[in-house]
């Protein structure tokens, strides 16, 4: 397949243009990043998005790395000898990895098989003839009997020439690809309770169990393959029906074949022995993939949503990483974060230190005048919430609230290099506390020093490949650090190296020419940092903020390439750059009013930039974040018990999988909305909530004993 087929075929399937496709490629292949592409190359790829660019990053992958394949298999069967005409069509016309695969499977280096001994005696002509005659003649296969090549009997000569076809059946790609569809359609897969241990009962639901392989939900295979792993179950698959007959006849073996039964009953063993094993462990694995894709998919949109949770700013927190034996450790974060102090605190079991432990919170309250305290959602964080909730209560002269957080990859981090490196002198735990402390400030800014496979959004996440999890969710990590942007004075070199055109090594550069040289006073100084040469800068200006530049245009997500663009903008309605800085309101009004076309073709610019450029200058706020509702902050504590069906309660979204949404309502468990209970048949909770959202919920059903909630969202 040539580049140009390539380009094709992807602008086909994705219904954009093949101008579109060849730009975006050849920009990735310039190394650009597909948040740069996305946002400031719009005027060349026709304003597709991210998600689209990544579509045809990952197609033009799939579809080079299956050329590659091709000729490699092209190459190796030549160098066998037995490359025709028509084997190069059928590999070079092949679509997809599998298909290749199947038409190489004859010439794969493997261990000597039946058939290949059978060769070896010289039967590959009586396995010929047995295709064609419709006369018996046991004389014709006793001529194949050679002691010197072990063959005995003509029962040997037989058996050797009907091996040949049972290997051909199996390796026949149209009857591996007619059976791939048939097994989609009609398998069912069985699983049945095997000798592992179970004691939770975990598994019950796969003891006895049989359902179409194709009706069994996405969550439910990889259940079904962890209990297959644990040994807790056997799992196979099987038909009502099985197609050998059919394969007989895509084999055109007729039944006036003198040697029928012979044949009948050798394409039966290819089938049982050969075909459905190999078959069955692709369809297994096939479904298990596209499973696990979507677990990895789910993932993914929830680690995004929960990096853009609002951020609370310009408060003072009292971070509390809750425990019981070892305590509740304490650490306060000024306004911009910055460390200040800890302790620790016993307040539950076994010590039970509570007047002890509501005099240090109140000491820190009063000395730092703290506005909000953080509570992870750990072992004893509900004990814990009570504990400040009543602390609040009998204190009703301090103002603080307080709030549960999300402590998920905190031990992670805080044992991590970057915890090490940003607080050297301070222990495990009380590093917890602080992290804990900070995603109240701002989430991202914190949970992006956290390898994401260790934030808890999802399901499954162990029995996921770990490779392709991690690159999907480093992926949506650059993708919303790039959206948010970052302001470059104050951004930490863990959120800088996720930047566009930047890396590890320039994020702690731009921190030592800070350390140096102070604040940076303009975009452009960032030329100035060792390591960003003007391809990086290219990348990476656009999506760095600096609001005490004098160039008011440095705290936008306006582009320094288009600056100038800009200005020309600004003078259509009779403003300066300077005037952007001091009647912002003004000159916002003004340009809400233009006509984008109209304005575009006055000044001779694309109209796609000509919107940027004003949608840029016209939007409320800088930080995207700034437009979602502000997370709950909390003054009370609710128990199981004091709920009831029917009650209406607001909470937030902690999880959301593809069965439903699980919400935190303020209790000691967090309540579940089915799927089937968000007002429309068959809904995905995907579409319906996000992590982080704020929904108004109605309890229907509370159950004490096991600890659950059943919700439905109102």
């Amino acid at each position: 397949m040539t580049f140009d087929e390539m380009i094709k075929q992807i602008a086909g399937e994705l219904a954009v243009n093949e101008k579109q496709v060849l730009t975006t490629v050849e920009l990735l292949d310039d190394d650009k990043t597909i948040p740069f592409i996305s946002r400031y190359r719009k005027e060349q790829t026709g304003a597709l998005n991210e998600i689209q660019i990544r579509s045809i990053a990952e197609k033009i992958d799939y579809l080079r790395r299956l050329q590659t394949r091709r000729e490699e298999v092209l190459s190796s069967v030549e160098e066998q000898g037995k490359l025709t005409e028509e084997l190069s069509a059928s590999i070079n016309e092949a679509s997809t990895f599998q298909a290749v695969e199947d038409l190489y499977l004859p010439y794969k280096k493997r261990k000597k098989t039946r058939a290949d001994k059978a060769r070896e005696k010289g039967l590959e002509p009586l396995s010929e003839w047995l295709r064609q005659t419709k006369e018996r003649n046991d004389e014709q296969v006793a001529s194949y009997v050679n002691e010197e090549k072990g063959v005995l009997t003509p029962e040997e000569a037989l058996n050797g020439a009907l091996d040949i076809i049972r290997e051909e059946v199996a390796n026949t790609p149209a009857v591996r690809d007619m059976l791939r569809t048939y097994l989609r359609a009609n398998a069912y897969l069985i699983s049945d309770q095997a000798y592992g241990p179970d004691p939770k009962g975990v598994y019950k639901d796969f003891y006895e169990f049989k359902r179409k392989l194709k009706e069994i939900p996405q969550y439910r295979i990889l259940a079904i393959d962890r209990a297959e792993k644990d040994e807790v179950v056997k799992v196979k698959l099987d038909l009502n029906t099985h197609p050998i007959a059919h394969i007989i006849n895509m084999m055109n073996f007729s039944k006036h074949l003198a040697y029928y039964e012979e044949i009948a009953q050798i394409v039966e063993d290819a089938y049982k022995t050969l075909l459905f094993p190999s078959i069955e462990r692709e369809i297994r694995h096939e479904f298990t993939e596209d499973a696990q894709k979507r677990a990895i998919e789910v993932f993914a949109k929830n680690l995004r949503n929960l990096m853009l949770t609002p951020p609370i700013k310009n408060k003072r927190i009292l971070g509390l990483d809750p425990g019981f034996r070892t305590g509740c450790k304490c650490a306060v974060v000024d306004e911009n974060g910055l460390y200040q102090e800890n302790t620790a605190i016993y307040p539950h079991p076994p010590h039970k230190a509570v007047k002890e432990s509501e005099e240090t919170i109140l000491d820190l309250i009063k000395r730092y005048d703290i506005d909000i305290i953080s509570i992870g959602n750990g072992t004893a964080s509900r004990e814990t919430e009570a504990f400040v909730a009543a602390l609040l209560e009998k204190n009703p002269s301090i103002k603080a609230s307080y709030i549960i957080v999300s402590e998920a990859g905190a031990s992670v981090y805080s044992a991590s290099q970057n915890a090490i490196d940003e607080f050297p002198q301070l222990d495990v735990t009380t590093r917890g506390a602080i992290s804990i402390a900070r995603r109240v400030q701002d989430p991202m800014a914190e949970l992006v020093k956290i390898p994401p496979e260790s934030i808890g959004v999802g399901m499954y996440q162990h029995d996921l490949n770990k490779k392709d999890l991690s690159e999907s969710l480093q992926i949506e990590v650059e993708s919303v650090v790039n959206f948010v942007g970052v302001d470059l004075n104050s951004a930490s070199p863990f959120l800088l190296q996720y930047i566009s055109g930047l890396n590890k090594k320039t994020a702690w550069n731009i921190l030592d020419y800070k350390s140096e040289n102070g604040p940076f006073k303009s975009r452009k100084e960032l030329k100035k940092v060792k390591g960003i040469g003007p391809k990086a800068y290219e990348q990476a200006a656009g999506f760095c903020r600096v609001p005490e530049s004098e160039n008011p245009l440095d705290n936008t997500v306006v582009h320094p390439e288009k600056y100038e663009a800009t200005e020309q903008i600004l003078q259509s309605f009779s403003f300066s750059i300077d005037d952007y800085k001091s009647q912002k309101d003004t000159v916002k009004k003004t340009l809400k009013g233009a006509n984008i076309k109209a304005l575009s073709e006055k000044l001779s610019m694309n109209p796609i930039t000509c919107e940027d450029i004003i949608k840029a200058l016209t939007t409320d706020y800088i930080d995207p974040r700034d437009s979602y509702p502000q997370p709950i902050l909390k003054t009370d504590v609710k128990k199981l018990e004091d709920l009831s069906p029917g009650m209406q309660l607001q909470g937030t979204v902690r999880n959301v999988v593809d069965f439903g949404a699980f919400v935190d309502i303020g209790v000691k468990v967090d309540g579940l909305i089915h799927k089937s209970k968000f007002g429309q048949h068959n809904t995905d909770p995907l579409e319906e909530v996000y992590v982080g959202e704020i929904v108004n919920v109605e309890i229907i059903k509370v159950d004490k004993e096991r600890e659950r909630i059943a919700l439905k969202k109102s």
